[in-house]
């Protein structure tokens, strides 16, 4: 009961700070260019129940739509995401088939199925559904890797990431 508590106030507070802000990366959250500041997003979660985590759709997977493993980039650049088999939805309440993007920054290749996606600067959210982002990253080599979660930000797990390792031109 506890630990239900727990992973509740901790979902809810994932659901607060969805957004990030991190140095040195212009991490936007829509395709118009500019950081989100809306915290709008509210869960109607009872302190007793957390949802079940539901399954992946047969087929599934996602993918960067414009960006290779060992492409060579400038920066900005934009970042086009995409899903097969399922839904791009807002956070909120979990619903099967949908879940909301996030982009991982020289972390891991994916999170364990069932495990909330941090909020930090290596971790971004796009939970307003977004399928666009304009990254700012310093010239070198970085990881890249595309999660998808449900509504409350729980992964999908490696079946719904992907990774490319791109390096950005001085």
């Amino acid at each position: 009961m506890i630990r239900k508590l727990i992973f509740t106030a901790a979902s809810f507070f994932m659901l607060a700070s969805c957004n990030n802000s991190g140095k040195g990366t212009d991490h936007s959250g829509d395709s118009t260019g500019k950081i989100s500041t809306d915290t709008s997003h509210n869960m109607n979660m009872s302190s007793t129940a957390v949802p079940e985590e539901p399954s992946v759709p047969a087929g599934a997977k996602v993918y960067f739509k414009n960006l290779k493993d060992g492409a060579s980039i400038s920066s900005p650049f934009k970042v086009q995401m995409g899903v097969d088999n399922m839904k791009v939805d807002t956070i909120g309440p979990v619903v099967a088939g949908s879940g909301h993007f996030h982009i991982f920054i020289d972390a891991e290749d994916s999170l364990a199925f069932g495990v909330v996606v941090p909020t930090d600067s290596a971790h971004l959210h796009y939970g307003k559904g977004q399928t666009e982002a304009e990254l700012n990253l310093a010239p070198g080599k970085h990881k890249l890797t595309l999660q998808f979660a449900d509504g409350i930000h729980r992964s999908y797990g490696a079946p719904l990431s992907t990774t490319v390792n791109v390096t950005v031109k001085k």
